[in-house]
């Protein structure tokens, strides 16, 4: 799909046409606060515990350190690790009998700051939420009060399926360009070259690797830091697939990149196009900054790209985004 040919190149026009097209308000009631999410019911979760074959897991987190990919924008920062008491502290400092110690430690960190899900109050399409909410009402400095990413801490355990785009189609490297956009047709290519296993169903976690993570790792390796991975040009979803995200009811996407969809974005002007329709029209929960690499090998050699995923958010309450550490069991 040529985006400009079927939207027009008026970006607020396009959201406003897709929005309509796909929302998915008062789906599941009025006060729902699990969007898409609710596609994944306990039927589907048990059957994908049915997946685990070898047992193997592979974490698709990131570290959380000093030197992750955060540069500063809109205050998100790398976390910071402090350690309140170390093995270095005596029992008469710390006033405890019998010769114990015990080390103790606390972290500042943006909740998006590292693999992250987006909550369904982190984006508005002017000043309005998920179900149609005003999220001046909704979101305010005490968080958010309907839609807060505690809500999603249990349900998110079910099939996940991965779509290695990069591999599919990005050449020897196995990796698509920065600024590539990747359309419904190559989804289904993918899912076509994969095989069965990488079938979308209704109420799937999809990952979708592109690969730049892997070129990026290329570069830390080499001494030459992250680069412009936090924000700068990037593969990533079209602003034309939001249809295919509606229309497979998945509960959840994640991708490998910063920001899920291409960078730069397909409009002129434009800024997060696609989130602006699919978190508060279509309720879909968005993952950004998960590493797919490893998982990604190994379901290339095995040809199954289909696992258990654990995926559930930190029940911060109120959040409006939350860190992860996903595991894919096979």
């Amino acid at each position: 799909m040529n985006v400009l040919k079927e939207y027009g190149s008026d970006p607020e026009a396009a959201i406003a046409k897709a929005a309509a097209l796909h929302s998915n308000w008062n789906r599941w009631g009025h006060d729902d606060a699990l969007g898409t999410v609710n596609f994944l019911d306990d039927g589907l979760r048990a059957r994908a515990g049915a997946l685990v074959r070898t047992g193997i897991s592979f974490s698709l987190a990131l570290p959380l350190d000093e030197n992750g990919p955060q540069n500063g924008w809109k205050r998100r920062v790398n976390p910071v690790h402090t350690m309140m008491s170390t093995g270095q502290d005596t029992a008469a400092q710390m006033g405890t009998p019998h010769g114990l110690t015990a080390a103790d430690d606390a972290v500042y960190m943006p909740l998006q700051c590292g693999t992250q899900w987006d909550g369904l109050g982190h984006v508005f399409d002017h000043g309005i939420g998920w179900n149609g909410r005003r999220g001046a009402e909704t979101v305010t400095s005490e968080g958010d009060a309907v839609t807060g990413i505690e809500n999603l801490a249990a349900p998110l355990v079910g099939r996940g399926v991965l779509l290695d785009v990069g591999r599919a189609l990005g050449g020897e490297n196995g990796e698509l360009d920065d600024g590539h956009p990747i359309t419904t047709e190559d989804l289904r290519a993918t899912v076509e070259r994969q095989g069965p296993t990488s079938e979308v169903r209704r109420g799937d976690i999809v990952l979708v690797r592109t690969g730049q993570l892997a070129r990026v790792r290329r570069a830390l390796a080499r001494g030459e830091g992250w680069g412009t991975y936090a924000g700068g040009p990037a593969p990533g979803l079209s602003f034309g697939t939001v249809g295919w995200l509606h229309g497979t009811e998945i509960a959840a996407i994640a991708t490998d990149t910063w920001g899920f969809e291409v960078r730069p974005n397909e409009f002129p002007g434009s800024f997060q196009p696609l989130h602006q329709v699919v978190l508060p029209h279509v309720g879909l929960l968005v993952g950004e900054m998960w590493d797919l690499d490893a998982l990604a090998e190994h379901c290339a050699d095995d040809g199954v790209y289909e696992f258990l995923l654990a995926a559930q958010p930190l029940p911060f309450t109120g959040a409006v985004g939350s860190p992860v550490n996903p595991i894919a069991v096979k």
